[in-house]
C-alpha cells in the first residue's frame, strides 16, 4: 500500500510536467556579442533583434540578490530562436571561460510552481530573477543533479512582448 502511494506520488509529479512544445530558444554564452552576431548571422543566415544592454536583477545561491550587466540578443527567425548572452564574470552568462550552449528556454505559466516541482525532484536552482523567498521572479534556471543541462523557465506573460521584439519592435 505504501509502495502504491509512492508510485502514485511519482506519477502525479510527472503528470504536471511542463509542455516541451513551448521551448522557444537555445541560450548560448559568448565572450563578445557583436562578434558572435556577425559570425553566426553571416554563416547561418540569421537576422537579429535589437541587442539589449541591461542591468539584470539576478539571484544565485552563491551570491544572493544583486544587479549585473548583461548584453543579449535573439534571432528573429523562429519558432526556435537562438539567444546570445554576454555576461559579466561571476554570472551564469559569462562566456569568457566557458562559451557555448548554456540552456534551453521555454515559456512557463507558473515559474515558481514549476521551479519548486523541479527542486522536489532533486534539481537545483542555478539562478533566478529573485530569491526563492520572493517567488523566484519571472525566470529561473534549473539543473538536474547528474547533468549539465540547464532549463530556463520563463514567465509566459512576456511572450507577446518577445514576439514583437523578434518581429522588429522593441523589447522595452
Amino acid at each position: 500500500m505504501y509502495r502504491d502511494w509512492l508510485d502514485a506520488s511519482a506519477h502525479d509529479k510527472a503528470a504536471s510536467m511542463i509542455d516541451y512544445q513551448r521551448i522557444y530558444h537555445i541560450g548560448i554564452r559568448v565572450p563578445n556579442l557583436d562578434t558572435a552576431m556577425e559570425e553566426l548571422g553571416a554563416s547561418m543566415g540569421i537576422t537579429w533583434a535589437e541587442p539589449m544592454d541591461v542591468v539584470q536583477p539576478l539571484w544565485t545561491p552563491e551570491a544572493g540578490q544583486r544587479h549585473v550587466p548583461l548584453r543579449f540578443v535573439y534571432s528573429c527567425e523562429g519558432p526556435q530562436h537562438i539567444e546570445l548572452l554576454q555576461g559579466a564574470p561571476g554570472t551564469p552568462w559569462n562566456g569568457d571561460d566557458a562559451p557555448g550552449v548554456h540552456h534551453i528556454g521555454l515559456w512557463c505559466d507558473d515559474v515558481p510552481g514549476e521551479t519548486e516541482r523541479f527542486v522536489g525532484l532533486g534539481w537545483s536552482v542555478v539562478a533566478a530573477k529573485a530569491s526563492p523567498e520572493e517567488g523566484y521572479g519571472t525566470f529561473t534556471y534549473v539543473q538536474p543533479p547528474h547533468s549539465m543541462t540547464i532549463v530556463e523557465l520563463v514567465d509566459a506573460s512576456a511572450q507577446a512582448r518577445f514576439e514583437r521584439w523578434f518581429a522588429g519592435g522593441s523589447l522595452r
